[in-house]
């Protein structure tokens, strides 16, 4: 254990570590115990713990392994009560066999039953896959999963979905009960059947990595763990299922994106768009694994699929050496093409981002406008920002203002704020 730490430096520590490991920890609990609500109430109670014990003795050498082993002896310990209340100890022991709780130590090397018992042999990737179960609605798998083994709040959750946050709490709430109701067995599903849940684990790892490249939330404008967990996870499963096309899109999306995750963000944190990037920064290792993986998806018949899509898009860039050398007319090709397979009113937002490069200010702002009146968009920041440069772009400072400011009004990210400010502020000056 090292010292011990002053109350706010603990908190942070924990929190930003929680934010990270909780996933893991339910999901190995919820393997173990066959219960997702179980799960989050001894993962829960593993927070606890540290909150009693590290104050006193210090932060451990190992905190991520601190609280694995803890959450380990948790489950343990439950399944033990739960035989004892049955009457049946011999079936605890064999209960302990079948789950791989084994011998509890204080490492986080799991490799002699990380592949028992399925194809996966990912703790995390595993628990998507069981938690996506087809007896629930898409919606509600992803959302339970996101929930769940995301580490993404119910807030986030709603923001990815463009829903109301209570809408999405019925939702997650709902899908519980529904696997409860009709005593789903909290199985894995061996690799022949796993393409019926494929859409929602593809779904998850997408809002996954979404979150923490541009995070909705909080004072940092990226949360790169979530990025390089949702990465880790699409090499797994791309890997487990190598002739699914969708799979090798998502791959090839992620590693095109995160290429750029440096030039993103400026010295002091603030943002740094695309457009103004130093391209020098770009990982041009990652962008080649990105454009290896694209080439998969479409040999594989994938082509116009979502997100091998949004990874050609994100390919125009990536070929693109200087900012004015990007294909804009072939992005808003890509872009209609997206809004084809995926009709949404921000596809639809982009797609007049990329004509407003390719055809001028005028034609993308008519697109804009037609956007307005869309539900889904009445509170999206991101349509407010667009407009006020296009406005901006047009000479209608006034105009651009005020859009600006409406979007930094709207912005729960305090970068994203500071920036829709800052171009306010601008747009307002002499």
């Amino acid at each position: 254990m090292t010292g011990a730490m002053t109350g706010d430096r603990l908190h942070r520590s924990l929190d930003a570590l929680w934010r990270m490991e909780s996933p893991r920890l339910v999901a190995r609990i919820a393997r173990m115990t066959g219960d997702i609500d179980t799960a989050e109430e001894l993962a829960q109670d593993v927070l606890i713990a540290a909150l009693q014990r590290w104050p006193r003795d210090g932060l451990p050498d190992n905190p991520a392994a601190w609280l694995m082993a803890t959450a380990k002896h948790r489950a343990i310990d439950h399944l033990r009560q739960r035989a004892l209340h049955a009457g049946k100890q011999a079936e605890y022991a064999a209960e302990l066999q079948l789950h791989g709780a084994g011998m509890v130590h204080d490492s986080t090397d799991d490799s002699a039953d990380a592949h028992a018992d399925d194809d996966i042999g990912d703790d995390l990737l595993r628990l998507v896959f069981v938690a996506c179960h087809p007896a629930l609605p898409l919606e509600s798998r992803v959302a339970l999963t996101l929930r769940l083994l995301g580490g993404l709040t119910t807030a986030e959750i709603a923001r990815a979905f463009l829903q109301p946050e209570a809408t999405v709490a019925q939702r997650i709430v709902r899908a519980k009960r529904t696997l409860a109701e009709k005593r789903v067995p909290f199985e894995v599903p061996r690799k022949a059947a796993l393409a019926e849940r494929l859409d929602a684990v593809l779904e998850v790892i997408y809002l996954v990595f979404n979150e923490g490249y541009a995070a909705s939330t909080g004072e940092d404008w990226m949360r790169p763990a979530l990025c390089e967990e949702a990465l880790r996870l699409g090499r797994v499963l791309v890997g487990l299922l190598p002739q699914q096309a969708e799979a090798a899109g998502l791959l090839a999306l992620m590693e095109l994106q995160a290429s750029r995750a440096k030039a993103r963000i400026a010295a002091d944190g603030s943002p740094v768009l695309l457009l103004e990037q130093d391209r020098a920064r770009w990982d041009r290792l990652q962008i080649q694994r990105g454009l290896n993986a694209l080439a998969t998806a479409q040999r594989l018949g994938g082509a116009q699929g979502r997100y091998a899509l949004q990874a050609a898009i994100a390919a125009c860039h990536a070929r693109a050496p200087r900012a004015g050398d990007t294909d804009w007319s072939r992005i808003a090709a890509l872009y209609a093409m997206l809004a084809l397979v995926q009709p949404s009113p921000v596809v639809e937002l982009n797609r007049a981002v990329a004509v407003g490069k390719s055809q001028g200010p005028v034609a993308a702002l008519a697109l804009v406008d037609a956007l307005r009146d869309a539900a889904q968009l009445r509170d999206y920041g991101l349509l407010y920002a667009v407009r006020g440069d296009l406005l901006e772009q047009l000479g209608h400072r006034d105009e651009a203002c005020s859009e600006f400011e409406r979007a930094a009004s709207l912005a729960t990210n305090a970068r994203d704020r500071e920036l829709m400010q800052a171009r306010a502020n601008a747009c307002a000056a002499p």
